[in-house]
């Protein structure tokens, strides 16, 4: 499989690359990103196939029809990571809350959040082939709060890498930030930033494009990555979920194969909601993807009207922080994938320069086609918590966004599967809050929850609250650079 650029090419790089090339290197020609040159089938013969599968063997077959340029016992080992999630046989258990409606639930790895799905075996994957070339790799991550510790925790202690990763200060949870700052592995930095998550993506977005930074890497002998959804290697693994989530529903008898479902996806840089559309593009019967946001909800405005402006509209923070964003990346590949490189880098550079785009009439009418879209805010968040919780189901305050557009914008009655991005445990504030308690924190919170919902906290959240923070340091965004060399 070759992947290329949603830009176009400039010229100075080669048109087509490898996977591994392109996961090592994932800044495309004039600042765009890596996509597949075609996709393989997940058709009903692909589905029939795997209806009984475990989920490593639906996923490294899937793997295998990319025909990706990794050695199978890379990515054997790569997909062994999820035996350590809380079931090994089925890291994805799926929940119903509704007689139509069925929760994934992403959440049950490592750092409690479903970007330990993508990140766990990617960071496998990279960590080999950076040993194999012999090469030294600095893996930097912007997060809202979920990507931190996933990377981290999938990178530490791994040779021919060193990760530093980015956080807004103020902007995660409690728990999010204490994912992060007591990491001890000596290959890991965490720096806290002054601004919010779409300043702190913008520094690290730069920096992957800055010639002077990768002149200062290369004089140490060190190469730059990215571990944010901006590599494709993060997407791959996004879209094996959902065909599995697909199955699920087969196996417990609540649709035949070939029946098409919704599915409901919280979102903010829409990584997620990207796999989901590969998935559909690839064949697998969705009839439409359900777009959930907060009040930031810029990706209403852009599939609902087609404008997409950023230009008078400031950042809210918000009680569902991992979709505190305005600069979606990976409309990115959506907007290629249905208008070609040249429009696509129209778009982009209306929105770096101007802060905005607009899509034309037809341009729009192909988008719906596959998308709709929807938003709601904290008090609603907090009324949904409150009610599935009175039903023995709590949900987390991302998964609660997605149940207004179950609720509005399905046309067919079909069953619906919703995406739940993170455990409770990591936004305990909030949930406490929406059931009536008034937590000082969120140790009080968790212990509150615990107790008067008879909920376990798993040892990996309870033992943050006595570990040792070892990355204290906040910065401004023009210090970052300086950060990361002297760590270097």
């Amino acid at each position: 499989m070759q992947f290329i650029e949603t830009r176009g090419n400039d010229g100075s790089r080669a048109k087509n690359v490898n996977f591994s090339d392109a996961i090592l290197n994932p800044s495309a020609s004039f600042g765009g990103l890596y996509v597949p040159q075609s996709l393989p089938s997940v058709g009903i013969e692909f589905l029939e196939k795997h209806k009984n599968s475990h989920y490593k063997t639906l996923a490294a077959d899937f793997l295998d029809s990319f025909n990706i340029d990794i050695d199978p016992q890379i990515i054997a080992q790569a997909l062994s990571r999820y035996d350590n999630f809380d079931d090994p046989k089925n890291p994805v258990p799926l929940e119903q809350i509704e007689d139509n409606c069925f929760v994934s639930e992403l959440y049950h790895g490592q750092t409690r959040a479903f970007k330990d799905m993508a990140l766990q075996p990617f960071g496998y994957i990279l960590s080999s082939l950076a040993q194999q070339r012999d090469e030294q790799y600095l893996i930097m991550a912007a997060t809202s709060g979920d990507t931190g510790p996933a990377t981290l925790e999938t990178f530490k202690d791994q040779d021919n890498v060193k990760v530093v990763c980015l956080y807004p200060d103020g902007g995660t949870s409690d728990v999010q930030r204490l994912q992060m700052v007591t990491e001890e592995a000596k290959n890991l930095k965490v720096i806290g930033i002054k601004g919010n998550f779409d300043d702190t993506q913008s520094s690290l977005k730069s920096l992957l494009a800055s010639e002077d930074f990768k002149q200062d890497l290369a004089s140490r002998d060190i190469k730059l990555t990215a571990a944010n959804s901006v590599n494709f290697g993060r997407i791959i693994f996004q879209i094996i979920y959902h065909i599995h989530s697909y199955l699920e529903l087969v196996r417990n008898g609540s649709i035949s194969l070939g029946d098409e479902i919704y599915l409901s996806v919280p979102s903010g840089n829409f990584g997620n909601a990207l796999g989901g559309y590969y998935a559909k593009k690839a064949g697998l019967p969705i009839k439409k993807i359900l777009i959930a946001s907060n009040i930031n909800n810029i990706l209403t405005d852009w599939i609902n009207s087609g404008e997409y402006d950023i230009s008078h509209r400031e950042l809210v923070l918000t009680q569902s922080p991992a979709m505190d964003i305005l600069k979606s990346s990976n409309i990115e590949r959506v907007m290629f994938d249905k208008f070609g490189a040249t429009r696509t880098k129209e778009l982009m550079e209306s929105l770096d320069t101007n802060k905005k785009f607009s899509l034309s009439k037809e341009e729009l009418q192909s988008l719906r086609e596959d998308f709709d879209a929807c938003y709601s805010d904290d008090q609603e968040g907090n009324r949904v918590i409150a009610h599935y919780a009175n039903k023995g189901y709590i949900m987390d305050p991302h998964t609660a966004t997605c149940i207004r557009a179950y609720q509005d914008l399905r046309k067919k009655d079909i069953p619906t599967i919703i995406y739940s991005t993170a455990q409770w445990t990591k936004f305990s504030t909030t949930v406490a809050t929406a059931l009536g308690y008034d937590a000082k924190d969120d140790l009080d919170a968790l212990e509150w929850i615990s107790k008067n919902r008879s909920l376990k906290v798993p040892a990996v959240i309870q033992g943050l609250f006595d570990k040792e923070v070892k990355h204290s340091i906040v910065v401004e965004q023009k210090s970052i650079k300086e950060e990361m060399l002297k760590f270097l």
